[in-house]
């Protein structure tokens, strides 16, 4: 009769938990803005895109670690 009454209680908060669960998810997915379409990039130079600054920013890292990469190595005393 316990092991009935816990199978019982157990399935009634696995009921619960799932409600809940399915509850959220709908909230979660109701606030989620639609995706943003890409936009070409006006002609005037307003507003870049999230694509085009990604990029830059690409490029800049690229050449940061070229300059750096072209610098001499910086060599060991040999008095010590």
């Amino acid at each position: 009769m316990r092991m009935g009454f816990g199978l019982v209680g157990l399935l009634l908060a696995l009921a619960i938990v799932a409600v809940l669960a399915k509850r959220q998810m709908g909230a979660t997915r109701a606030a989620v803005p639609p995706a943003v379409q890409e936009q070409p990039v006006p002609a005037d130079g307003a507003a870049p895109t999230v694509r085009a600054q990604g990029q830059q920013v690409q490029q800049q890292v690229r050449q940061q670690v070229e300059a750096l990469m072209q610098q001499p190595r910086p060599m060991p005393d040999e008095s010590q």
